[in-house]
């Protein structure tokens, strides 16, 4: 039975995962260092999610809520994370931090630089009691730097990180590049990157370390050859809409029946392949090489919209499928409900989550073979986990536990 299967009929066999062992603190807020929490926990980690008393992690209010008074970003990036509070600034539960430290893998942290170091609670102090540690850092700027201690969001990383500049028309303001929370998320990959390479360090050393990650890095690092090209020929990318630099067609374009599709012709063997399929193979012959096209972008474009344009949807996809020229449809999340490609793979979980009923997640990334991602549970209530923590990782009883609460450590 696949894996969507079994977590709609509740039935997910909770086989070790390929990180089972590893236990994170997740004491970071909003998506990007908890992003990587959530990856890590897909494949098997414990993570705990650290969060403040009464108030919670900010990601539980951002978003569309819910019936269950957490919205869906929550439930769905909280996964498969227990879930307690403690008070860092309090003298009581930094020492119950200190003392899960103790007993942990993995710290993920995202406070402004400097400040679990006021706290007693830096990296060094951290690294005295475990050895091994490892932390990840996220914050708007990285620990190092002139801006590092200002504040930041993922939009203020897209502009400073040099994507919203490309994002948007020629002749229009830079746009939002996709999804608001990009340079969030890319950061808890590259996170998740860096606590992988650091656990599998500390297993042949013996030693941990921190990783640095700034937001702004994260978009930066996949700017292709941007920083190069003007380096060495003074080039700036400017804005192109749905074109891209370097290739031609490589774009959108819109169906005679309204739809719009995406045809990406990286190299001279699919440009011929899409002439052949247009039936104007002289296209192919007039514009040889990549430089060529690039030359004469507007009239390669004009002539493929004409073609695209002059054929329904289901026409452009069949003669392009048949002709081997990569064209693909641009969709809306409706579109990818009904696609049967997103059913087969699994890439839509449908769970019932206890609290908030029928849910549809996306699916874990990546696939693996042999120790596949499993879903256990939809983010959770706050401090759900509290009394099994404290209890059977500290040994604390009901009566310190329930006096930690009255004094708002927990």
């Amino acid at each position: 039975m696949p894996e969507e299967a079994k977590a709609q009929t509740g039935q997910v066999e909770l086989t070790p995962g390929a990180l089972d062992g590893v236990r994170v603190l997740d004491i970071a807020t909003f998506v990007a260092a908890p992003f990587c929490g959530t990856i890590l926990a897909d494949f098997g980690a414990e993570v705990i999610k650290i969060e403040q008393p009464i108030s919670g992690d900010s990601l539980r209010r951002f978003g569309t809520p819910t019936e269950c008074g957490d919205t869906l970003v929550w439930l769905s990036e909280a996964r498969n994370k227990r879930t307690t509070t403690l008070d860092l600034r309090k003298p009581a539960g930094a020492d119950l931090f200190r003392k899960l430290v103790a007993q942990s893998d993995v710290v993920l942290e995202n406070f402004r630089p400097g400040t679990l170091e006021r706290w007693g609670l830096g990296f060094e102090d951290l690294r005295a009691i475990n050895p091994k540690l490892v932390m990840l850092r996220v914050s708007a700027y990285g620990q190092t730097g002139p801006k590092k201690g200002e504040p930041g969001f993922a939009r203020i990383a897209h502009g400073f990180g040099g994507l919203a500049y490309l994002a948007g028309t020629p002749d229009g303001p830079p746009v939002v590049p996709g999804s608001t929370s990009m340079a969030d998320y890319l950061s808890g990959m590259w996170g998740a990157i860096g606590v992988l390479i650091a656990l599998r360090s500390a297993e042949a050393t013996g030693r941990g370390q921190f990783i640095d990650i700034g937001l702004y890095e994260s978009v930066f690092r996949l700017l292709d050859e941007a920083a190069p090209a003007f380096a060495k020929f003074g080039i700036v990318r400017e804005r192109m809409g749905p074109d891209t630099v370097n290739v031609v067609p490589h774009s959108h374009y819109q169906t005679g029946s309204g739809e719009w599709v995406a045809i990406a012709c990286t190299n001279d063997k699919m440009f011929a392949r899409l002439c052949a399929v247009m039936r104007q193979p002289e296209l192919a012959q007039s514009y040889v090489t990549a430089p060529d096209r690039v030359a004469n972008r507007a009239t390669i474009n004009a002539k493929v919209a004409e073609w695209v344009g002059s054929h329904s949807f289901d026409e452009v996809m069949e003669r392009t499928r048949a002709g081997e020229v990569p064209c693909g449809p641009v969709y809306s999340i409706k579109d990818i409900f009904a696609d049967p490609h997103y059913a087969e793979r699994g890439n839509l979980l449908r769970v019932d989550d206890e609290r908030a009923g029928p849910l549809v997640l996306p699916s874990a990334v990546p696939r693996l073979s042999e120790t596949p991602a499993t879903f256990r549970h939809a983010g959770r209530a706050l401090g759900a986990d509290n009394a099994s923590i404290l209890s059977d990782l500290l040994g604390l009883g009901p009566d310190e536990i329930d006096a930690l609460s009255r004094d708002g450590v927990i």
